[in-house]
């Protein structure tokens, strides 16, 4: 059964159910109706180890941001708390949580030991009906891994209250731009989903654009001017290093996308004055190309299934959005709109597009239908581009640039209802980001 498209483009909803009985379990139902986030509680976890208490409050205050974080949830504050969390095995004292309105309650516990190893347990509580919400979970990591154990357990904590896929504990990809506008350096970066960690993987000696990851997280796909033209280039995210993936010297080869098994790319070869789509099998390194004609053709994106290939193009006379086989054929245009579209990325859900568009002077991040119904424009602002999707399919993250000589770049996130924007930290200036998958 085919949904509407307001039911998912909808803004991400609170409404509660009753909490009367454990048959009927708190949760978040995503409709169409806009209210207030859900008011959850988040005590300190409790530290079982002396070595576990320096973990203890990042790990619980990790924990609070992602919720916060999505705009559907609204932390009580911690000096509200009338009940005091001294051990994870005690009662939930829930009359006092229902006093000040917390309708989640997440409780946790940390040990870790002289060696580094962090274990992290929680619970997830459902207030007013006086019931856990599934069962409890640990997770184990290095001491350099604890922000992840944190990803992990509101991950979990997501899920069941929204009954949506997760997407804390992810990377992103991006890159890191540094210097005046007019001399910009760029290198590649990786870092998680919320700006922390951030790893250098290239250096600034040669401009790099368009990182893209494999499905499996373990490999990067990027346009380097290292040899003087742009050329693509495959890196392992392990031990960081490269190789030029296409070998023809001389050409310009941009644009690079993984399909969804991770055995293929597609990629823009420039021969002349002609750009069209080749595919290239990763192992052999045999071609194809995909498309032919004079017009200019790039920026592909496999569908999830890998059946399908959405891509921009100015065969109509202005840059427009086709969807073609994934062997090769003749495009099927699906935007119509006024201005200019590009930058196309298939949602990892399957049922949604989000591209780039430029309309009277300005630019926007949008979603459409596949079949290019229902478009939906999320931003606008002087230079808003490159979207790419949280592994859920719920959440977008761009770039956007400011205007005049001094503009800066950085990197924003949205929700597919166009609320909760917000600036993602990074040291620095920050483009092209790509969404890994879940680690």
């Amino acid at each position: 059964m085919i949904h509407r498209f307001a039911a998912v483009l909808v803004a991400f909803t609170l409404a509660l159910f009753p909490a009367l009985s454990s048959a009927q379990p708190l949760r978040i139902e995503i409709t169409e109706g806009v209210v207030e986030p859900m008011p959850f509680a988040v005590p300190t976890f409790v530290a079982e180890t002396s070595e576990g208490a320096q973990y203890a409050e990042e790990l619980s205050r990790v924990v609070a941001d992602d919720l916060i974080g999505t705009g559907l949830f609204r932390e009580i504050p911690r000096d509200a708390h009338i009940s005091r969390v001294s051990s994870f095995a005690a009662p939930v004292q829930f009359a006092d949580w229902k006093a000040i309105n917390a309708q989640a309650l997440i409780t946790g516990a940390v040990s870790a030991d002289a060696s580094g190893r962090v274990v992290v347990k929680f619970r997830v509580w459902d207030v007013f009906a006086g019931t856990e919400l599934g069962q409890g979970m640990q997770f184990a990591s290095t001491s350099d891994g604890w922000r992840r154990l944190a990803h992990k357990v509101a991950d979990q904590v997501y899920s069941r209250l929204t009954g949506e896929s997760p997407y804390f504990d992810s990377r992103v990809v991006f890159v890191s731009e540094t210097g005046p506008k007019n001399e910009r350096q760029k290198r590649l970066a990786i870092m998680d989903y919320d700006g922390a960690n951030v790893q250098y993987l290239t250096d600034s000696s040669s401009i790099v654009l368009a990182p893209r990851f494999s499905p499996d997280g373990s490999r990067v796909l990027y346009t380097s001017y290292e040899t003087g033209f742009p050329r693509i280039h495959i890196l392992s995210v392990g031990d960081v290093n490269s190789r030029i993936l296409q070998s023809n010297e001389g050409v310009m080869s941009f644009a690079p996308r993984f399909s969804p098994d991770g055995s293929m790319v597609v990629y823009s070869l420039t021969q002349g004055s002609n750009t069209d789509i080749w595919a290239m099998d990763v192992a052999s390194g045999a071609t194809r190309r995909l498309t032919s004609g004079p017009a200019i053709e790039t920026a592909p994106s496999f569908s999830p299934d890998g059946t399908q290939i959405v891509y921009e193009s100015d065969q109509s006379g202005t840059q427009q959005l086709y969807i073609m086989p994934a062997m090769g054929g003749e495009g099927t245009r699906i935007s119509f709109g006024e201005g200019r579209y590009g930058t196309p990325v298939w949602s990892p859900r399957g049922d949604m597009i989000a591209f780039t568009k430029q309309n009277a002077g300005r630019f926007h991040i949008g979603v459409m239908r596949t079949n290019g119904s229902e478009e939906r424009l999320l931003t606008a602002s002087f230079l808003d581009e490159g979207p790419t999707w949280a592994p859920n399919g719920r959440v977008i993250m761009f770039s956007r640039e400011t205007q005049g000589a001094q503009g800066a770049t950085a990197l924003y996130s949205v929700d597919i209802s166009g609320r909760n924007l917000k600036r993602v930290r990074t040291p620095a200036g920050a483009s092209d980001p790509s969404w890994g998958p879940l680690q």
